[in-house]
């Protein structure tokens, strides 16, 4: 396995590049490419910056110039459903653009000439996700998260769930957006800018993918309010935590599977 470690901001992807074992960056395309080791696990880590042009290209980059087999997507998202609250963790089952809409040429939501408009996750690294994320709430998640950033987001019992993400070049802060959104995409859990577009990419190319978002807002009027506060002191800590665990898992499956 070679993994791509791919987020749109950097603070989504702070410490992991620090955690590296022998690191060395290449730049290529304007984004620094770092290659190394993740707790045994060959790694590039890259900023794509926001959007789904921007996914798009990184992720085309990580597996043509750099090999990559498997792709992780990290980051923060708003919440798809009432019932997904601030701080909970959501690995993505499949993923979708919301604002194609191409119709009535073709039907909304489908991407053009693919026949498609959900693309799916990889289900074995989502269910190695899901593991990594479960261990992080049970042994790791009041050590990693400090008191006070718990109390000003109201971080009780955070929940796990897996199911559909939207995509779209729009930070959602409009409920009755989100509403409409429901409506029409069912088993929505959460929404952002990037992951369908980093799906579609690896649908394309044959290569596994998953997504792993922790919920910032709510995706209503409310949704900027201590963003990259919530980003810097609580999502970035999740994602470290959670990609070391799905690492460590990796490299015990395969040092197993070896014996």
């Amino acid at each position: 396995m070679r993994l791509g470690i791919i987020s749109a901001l950097s603070e989504e992807q702070q410490g992991l590049v620090e955690a590296m074992q022998g690191p060395h960056k290449l730049i290529h395309g304007q984004r620094d490419y770092w290659v190394g080791r993740l707790w045994e696990i060959d790694a590039v880590c890259v900023l794509s910056r926001i959007g789904k042009v921007a996914a798009a290209v990184t992720t085309t980059v990580l597996v043509e110039k750099f090999g990559v087999t498997h792709i992780l997507f990290t980051g923060v998202a708003g919440a798809g459903a009432r019932t997904i609250a601030v701080g909970d963790i959501v690995v993505a089952e499949s993923l979708v653009q919301h604002d194609m809409d191409a119709s009535p040429l073709f039907p909304r939501f489908e991407v053009p000439l693919t026949g498609l408009t959900h693309f799916p996750a990889d289900h074995a690294l989502g269910t190695r996700l899901l593991e990594a994320a479960s261990g992080f709430l049970d042994e790791d998640f009041v050590d990693a998260i400090d008191p006070r950033e718990r109390a000003a987001f109201n971080l009780t019992r955070p929940r796990i769930h897996r199911g559909l993400i939207a995509s779209g070049d729009q930070f959602v802060d409009d409920r009755a957006h989100i509403n409409d959104l429901n409506a029409a995409l069912p088993g929505l859990v959460a929404v952002e800018m990037e992951g369908a577009a980093v799906a579609q990419v690896c649908h394309e190319l044959g290569v596994p993918c998953a997504v792993l978002r922790t919920i910032s807002d709510n995706a209503n009027e409310d949704a900027a309010t201590d963003f990259l506060r919530f980003v810097k002191s609580v999502a970035a800590r999740y994602a470290f935590y959670i990609v070391r665990r799905f690492c460590l898992q990796t490299h015990f499956s395969s040092e197993s599977a070896g014996t």
